[in-house]
């Protein structure tokens, strides 16, 4: 039977280790190792292991069931006693009420219509993301409880990650505490290939995650970036070959997929490049969690490339960085077919050249404009100098037109626009907000979601009566929440037809909903 390992709950990683029986050449690359688990119901799951080092070799395994044994078998592309034909138990046992929303709910996956989130029990969830492209391979583990501290506080639930620096022409010291210092994934990166993996990156790279999880803040994972990258110094995503590209994301389905996770196998480009597709195939035939699989394009892309792809799920955009409003972009996107999820994945960050760029309220007013505009996989917000994880002002070698006049990353973690959008989390959590879509035919102007019979979300700019011109489907309760606070102004219920008065004509979110929000 082999050994026997256990856990206590669903929805818990366990790591097995293999051992190679002698060392092998090129194990990263020529290598090929996983293991079937089989439950007692029959049930059966596929995961990729990954390379560690010398001759180890790591699966990670959650139970998505509750309780029961699982047993697996290992194989492997060559044959090696200590990688092919191990077999051992997964003895799963009722755990306690998890405090983690992810062990009570399970991972995030894509709702039944394909427009938002739900957990893996049908528990509804809006992504509020942030945005630390370079957090990876520049922050040290305190900095990254520092930083997680602070996002979980204020409602942020994910963060963008570039799983490693992508800059081909980049250069600097190999510590995280040194101006223009990071650390190295790939020693080969500088010339466009990622063959030469370096398991002690990926070793750190496992305990800044860890920091992430227990804050219940998702890694959206990237694996080489195809845009402008750290300092825009010829990116290798568009380089690297897309069967090395393709490598890569089934490591990262390894290392990190059994675990809550968001695949952004394409960033800041066309979407078109050949290393995209590749890498959405193999997460889409490595992943058995079925975690969400997307791509996240440059300004002027036109936003639906591969619609078609079984493996992608969502499609986001990028409005820019100049400070402009443009949700019509997120509207676009929402009438494409097949129907993907949608969000704006990078709207313009706070403070970019100037204190003013996108300041305050500015990124609540985007959140919610983007969310009713079709974006309801959820909103992103991004913070000069966090991006690129900044170690001070004076540090050099960033690019100036993305810096803030003032400070580096712990400066910008207290810029006010964060706040608005971390609450707008807070504010719509435990509601039904499962596949919830634009409607503009219930009020006359407002920007709205609905969910017919069960849940209506109005964001009104500068307040003011908010009159029904369509009972159909509108709940009676109503509740009014102020978004730059979270707090509820008024609750009620309401006749057909009676509007919602208002007499403070700033911004409010009104709440049609007869039940009473879970967690």
């Amino acid at each position: 039977m082999g050994e026997v390992t256990r856990v206590g709950g669903a929805w818990r990683e366990t790591e097995i280790v293999l051992s190679s029986s002698a060392d092998l050449a090129d194990a990263y690359t020529a290598v090929d190792v996983w293991a079937d688990f089989t439950h007692d119901s029959g049930l059966t799951l596929r995961r990729p292991a990954f390379y560690d080092g010398g001759r180890t070799w790591r699966v990670r395994f959650s139970s998505p069931l509750p309780h029961g044994r699982w047993q697996w078998t290992s194989a492997a592309s060559l044959d090696d006693p200590g990688l092919r034909g191990v077999s051992g138990v997964v003895e799963v046992e009722p755990g306690g009420a998890a405090a983690n929303r992810f062990q009570r709910h399970g991972f995030w996956t894509m709702s039944p219509g394909g427009r938002s989130l739900v957990h893996a029990d049908g528990t509804p969830a809006i992504l509020v993301a942030d945005t630390a492209w370079a957090l990876p391979w520049r922050a040290t583990e305190e900095q990254a409880r520092l930083y997680a501290a602070d996002r979980h506080a204020k409602g942020f639930n994910a963060v963008l990650l570039m799983s490693v620096q992508p800059d081909m022409r980049a250069v600097g010291p190999r510590d995280r505490q040194a101006d223009e210092g990071f650390g190295v994934a790939f020693e080969d990166l500088p010339t466009g290939h990622i063959n030469h993996l370096d398991p002690a990156y990926f070793q750190y790279l496992d305990r800044l995650l860890d920091i992430l999880a227990e804050h219940e803040i998702v890694p959206v994972l990237q694996p080489v970036f195809q845009g402008f990258g750290w300092k825009g110094l010829d990116v290798a995503g568009t380089v690297v070959p897309p069967g090395e590209y393709a490598r890569y994301c089934r490591y990262l389905v390894a290392r990190y997929g059994a675990r809550p996770a968001v695949y952004l196998v394409g960033a800041d480009g066309s979407g078109r490049e050949p290393q995209i597709p590749a890498g959405g195939a193999e997460v889409h035939a490595w992943d058995c969690y079925a975690q969400p699989t997307g791509i996240h394009y440059r300004p002027h892309g036109d936003n639906r490339a591969w619609q078609d792809a079984g493996w992608l799920d969502f499609q986001w955009c990028q409005t820019g960085h100049t400070g402009e409003h443009v949700p019509e972009r997120v509207a676009d996107m929402w009438r494409n077919t097949p129907v993907k999820a949608v969000a704006n994945g990078e709207p313009t960050y706070e403070q970019t050249r100037s204190a003013a760029n996108a300041a305050g309220w500015w990124q609540g007013h985007e959140a919610w404009s983007n969310l009713c505009a079709g974006g309801t996989m959820g909103v992103v917000y991004g913070a000069a100098n966090i991006w690129q994880w900044r170690l001070h002002e004076d540090e050099p070698g960033q690019a100036p037109y993305f810096l803030a006049p003032a400070g580096g990353w712990r400066d910008s973690l207290g810029f006010e626009g964060s706040t608005y959008v971390g609450l707008l989390g807070r504010i719509l959590d435990g509601l039904p907000t499962t596949d919830m879509e634009p409607d503009w035919q219930t009020f006359i102007s407002p920007r709205t979601l609905r969910v017919p019979g069960r849940l209506h979300i109005v964001y009104q700019e500068r307040g003011g009566p908010l009159r029904p011109v369509r009972e159909d489907g509108l709940p009676l309760a109503y509740r009014v929440v102020d978004p730059r606070t979270g707090d509820v102004l008024a609750t009620g219920r309401r006749s057909p037809g009676e509007p919602i008065e208002d007499d403070r004509h700033t911004a409010r979110i009104v709440i049609f909903h007869e039940d009473e929000p879970v967690s």
